[in-house]
């Protein structure tokens, strides 16, 4: 008992004389209180410091530690990863003794994580390696380190704890690819999955919840921060190079105005000043009733067949879209090499139709009505709900995911489909039809089980019996 007394004594002394420290008059009226510049060594030693050094402890060292079964570039990008978070440390401590920047200050702010970020997404650009999902997961996760620029409502982000999950989900898609690989060969692969994924769920986003659910809480009384001096124009800068495309090692050529991949795009504009630039919004000049020029929605597949007797070399030529026709339809059109295009302000009433795309990733981040991916060519979309069906037709290497549920989903002269499903979309109906190589994944009986691919029939027997024939279709060794 006395024990328990003198460590209660202890604890209470301690808080006492940082408060002392940190802000309290002599005559015992606080000066700033909560709000008052710390010092490094009274910021390292605040409590929620003091937690997120207790994250890196737990949870970037157990991912560490898997990474070192793997070695390899594995192992590169989470010594990365662990750089990233120390940074973050770092500008967590330096928010406290900070003024809360403008747009242009907290670009200068985030320099040191965006330089961090920046060599991560390097490891992606290049000849594709066979790390190539692993490094992909990990460059998009560390998108969920942006909600430290979350500076309020109108900010163009999500509230930090939102952020976060966000993130993972995005992330999410790569990380599946390395499970269904790696699930019945080597289980350190699958165990590096699972330590990234607790990294944010539960650690990032408990931490967030805690300590930051609305942003981070900068000193009234701290320093400013002056943005640095920009160079003197000169000649522009070298397009940067192309990056690895998603499903293959082609890649795309370099553009000056092809955005960068996933968290060194979201770092590249905030260094620029234009913290919230890299965030789609539907802007009145992009409704079709708005334009000037005609955008006609286009027809049915049978129709464009009709009206497109010229080769393919038209449907090439023909410009990219990303737009909003008439309040109902989204149109996304001939995205080549694009991996950041985000539909988030949508509602059941919409449909989305997404033709001619190519090495391109499309996320639905809300309800939607009806989805058509029509003529396109390794090609990723990520969905929540669908209330009337998800449509492939003509397509080539697709990769859908379903977060939420739906309830339809049709395959029609689709060559290589991997159609990934969640728990509440496990009651779908799938119809195929012309179409080769559809595979289904779908989670495992465990909580954290592996997904389990099923492979769908494309070879059937016909049986003429009692005047009709019977249907059946070929098994498949280990379907």
């Amino acid at each position: 008992m006395e024990e328990k007394l003198v460590g209660r004594l202890e604890s209470a002394v301690t808080r006492l004389e940082s408060l002392l420290s940190s802000g309290f008059a002599s005559g015992g009226l606080p000066r700033d209180a909560g709000n008052a510049a710390l010092s490094g060594d009274d910021a390292a030693a605040d409590p929620s410091i003091v937690a997120f050094g207790d994250l890196l402890s737990q949870y970037v060292g157990a991912l560490i530690t898997a990474s070192e079964k793997i070695g390899g570039q594995a192992l590169d990008i989470t010594v990365i990863m662990q750089e990233a978070f120390l940074v973050q440390k770092e500008l967590l401590i330096k928010v406290k003794s900070t003024q809360k920047p403008d747009p242009a200050g907290l670009a200068e702010f985030l320099k040191p994580l965006n330089g961090v970020i920046s060599k991560a997404a390097a490891l992606t650009e290049g000849k594709r390696s066979d790390f190539f999902n692993h490094l992909k997961a990990a460059v998009d996760s560390l998108s969920a380190l942006a909600w430290i620029a979350y500076t309020g409502k109108g900010c163009g982000m999500s509230m930090p704890i939102a952020h976060v999950e966000e993130s993972w989900q995005m992330a999410e898609f790569y990380s599946n690819k390395v499970l269904v690989e790696y699930r019945n060969k080597d289980s350190n692969h699958v165990e590096w999955i699972k330590a990234l994924k607790e990294l944010y769920l539960p650690g990032l986003r408990d931490y967030v919840k805690t300590y930051y659910p609305l942003g981070p809480v900068w000193s009234r009384t701290g320093q400013r921060i002056a943005p640095s001096k920009a160079p003197p124009p000169c000649a522009p800068a070298p397009p940067n190079p192309p990056s690895a495309s998603l499903f293959s090692s082609e890649s795309s050529q370099a553009s000056s105005s092809k955005p960068r991949d996933g968290m060194s795009a979201v770092f590249q504009q905030i260094s620029s000043g234009n913290v919230t630039g890299g965030l789609r919004k539907v802007t009145d000049d992009m409704k079709t009733k708005n334009r000037t020029h005609g955008t006609g929605i286009v027809g049915n597949c049978a129709s464009e067949k009709e009206s497109r007797p010229v080769s393919n070399a038209t449907a090439k030529a023909g410009p990219p879209k990303f737009e909003l026709q008439m309040g109902r339809k989204w149109v996304v059109e001939n995205q080549i090499g694009n991996k950041d295009l985000v539909i988030g302000d949508c509602d059941a009433k919409q449909s989305v139709y997404i033709y001619g795309c190519k090495n391109s990733v499309l996320q639905i981040q809300g309800k939607i009505n009806n989805i058509t991916v029509d003529k396109c060519t390794k090609m990723g979309v990520l969905f929540k709900d669908v209330v009337a069906a998800c449509e492939m037709v003509n397509c080539n290497g697709i990769e859908v995911q379903c977060q939420g549920s739906a309830p339809t989903i049709s395959v029609d002269n689709t060559s290589g489909c991997q159609l990934y499903l969640s728990k509440d979309s496990l009651e779908v109906s799938i119809s195929t039809a012309k179409s080769s190589e559809i595979n289904v994944l779908v989670p495992g009986a465990a909580c954290d089980g592996d997904w389990v691919e099923h492979a769908l029939p494309q070879q059937y027997f016909h049986v003429f019996k009692e005047d009709h024939f019977v249907t059946t279709p070929a098994s498949h060794s280990g379907a």
